[in-house]
C-alpha cells in the first residue's frame, strides 16, 4: 500500500489474529534464517511435475511447462511468511505456492534475494514470479516511486492471496511510551528497506516535522531479522513489520520475552504474487490455481497451520491493492 501521511488503524482489525494467536505447528523457532541471498532452495513440499496429469498444466506458458519448475523470487528471512528451518524453505508463502504447484503440475523453486531487488529480478526474467509478503499497491502496479511519484520502472501485475496490515513492537517492558505512530516523533525505529513499513516511517517523520516536532530517526536494513537484532541490542526504540511477522517475533523471540506489540495494526492491504505485465498467461494460470486450492481446502489448511487464517482471502483478485 502507498504510505499515507497519517497511518490509519485498519477497519478490518478483527480479520487478523491478535499477536498471541500466532500458534505455529511444531513450535518453530526463529533460527537458521540469516542472510542467504543468491542461494537457491526448493520450496518445502513442492509438487512433483506431472505435466498434463495436473488439472491446470495446460494453462501455463510453454516455457514454464518445458522447464517443469516455477522460479520464485523471495526474501527468505521473514518468518513466518518465508524463512529457513533445518535447511528447508518453510512458511506461509512456500506452503501456498507448493499447493498451487500441485494444481499446475510444476515444482516451485524459491530463490533468495533482498526484498527491494525482487521486482528488478522479475523484470530481468531471473524469476518467473515474486512472492514475498509483497503488498499489492498501485505504485508497484505502475512502477511508480512512492516518494517522488515518478515512474521509475515497468509495473507488475499482482495475484492477491492474503490480507495483512503493519504493526509496531518494542522491547518487552520498555515501550518508551509508544502507543501509536504519532508517538514516534523524536524516537528511533528500525525497518526493512523498501517495505511499506519503511514508507510509513518516512511519511510519519515528515508529519512530525510539519507539526514542529522532532523527526524520526529511521534505520533501514536488508532483512527484518536485522531490524529485530538492532531492537534487542537497544539501538532503536521500535521496529515496524507486517502483522504476521511482528506477531511471530513477539511470540517466539527469546521465548516471548524479547518484544511486545504496541498500538493497533494499520494500513491493512493485500499481499500479491507479482508477475510481469507481459506474462498474462502465467498470471491467469496462477489465479486459477489459487482459486482451486481455496476451493479444495488446501489453502485453508496452510493458513490454519500457521495461525493466520483470519487474514485469508475468500475471493482471488488481480491488482486489488490501492
Amino acid at each position: 500500500m502507498t504510505a499515507s501521511t497519517t497511518p490509519r488503524p485498519t477497519a478490518a482489525r478483527s480479520r487478523l489474529a491478535a499477536a498471541g494467536a500466532i500458534a505455529v505447528a511444531g513450535t518453530l523457532l526463529l533460527t537458521g534464517c540469516g542472510d542467504q541471498r543468491d542461494k537457491t532452495t526448493s520450496g518445502n513440499g513442492a509438487a512433483s511435475a506431472k505435466g498434463s496429469d495436473a488439472p491446470l498444466f495446460g494453462k501455463l506458458p510453454k516455457k514454464v511447462q518445458d522447464a517443469g519448475v516455477l522460479k520464485v523470487g523471495s526474501d527468505i528471512a521473514y518468518p513466518p511468511v518465508e524463512f529457513k528451518k533445518d535447511g528447508k524453505v518453510v512458511g506461509i508463502d512456500p506452503d501456498i505456492a507448493a499447493a498451487m504447484g500441485k494444481e499446475l503440475g510444476v515444482k516451485v523453486d524459491f530463490q533468495n534475494g533482498t526484498f527491494d531487488a525482487l521486482l528488478t529480478g522479475l523484470r530481468s526474467k531471473r524469476y518467473d514470479i515474486a512472492m514475498s509478503a509483497m503488498t499489492d499497491t498501485k505504485d508497484r502496479q505502475e512502477g511508480i516511486d512512492p516518494k517522488t511519484k515518478k515512474k521509475v520502472a515497468e509495473g507488475v501485475d499482482f495475484v492477491d492471496y492474503f490480507n495483512a496490515g503493519v504493526s509496531l513492537y518494542t522491547k518487552k517492558g520498555d515501550t518508551k511510551d509508544i502507543k501509536s505512530w504519532e508517538d514516534l516523533c523524536g524516537k528511533k525505529i528500525a525497518v526493512q528497506r523498501g517495505t511499506v513499513s519503511h514508507d510509513l516511517a518516512k511519511s510519519q517523520s515528515e508529519k512530525c516535522e510539519k507539526d514542529d516536532k522532532d523527526t524520526i530517526a529511521i534505520e533501514a536494513f536488508d532483512t527484518d531479522l536485522e531490524a529485530q537484532t538492532r531492537l534487542k541490542a537497544g539501538g532503536v526504540d521500535a521496529v515496524s513489520s507486517d502483522f504476521p511477522v511482528a506477531a511471530y517475533a513477539v511470540k517466539t523471540s527469546g521465548g516471548g520475552n524479547d518484544f511486545e506489540s504496541v498500538g493497533e495494526q494499520v494500513e491493512a492491504a493485500p499481499y500479491g504474487i507479482a508477475v510481469s505485465k507481459e506474462n498474462t498467461q502465467l498470471r491467469d494460470a496462477l489465479k486459477e490455481a489459487l482459486e482451486a486450492i481455496i476451493k479444495n481446502g488446501a489453502y485453508e489448511k496452510v493458513v490454519k497451520t500457521w495461525g493466520v487464517d483470519a487474514g485469508a482471502v475468500k475471493e482471488v483478485k488481480i491488482n486489488g491493492g490501492s
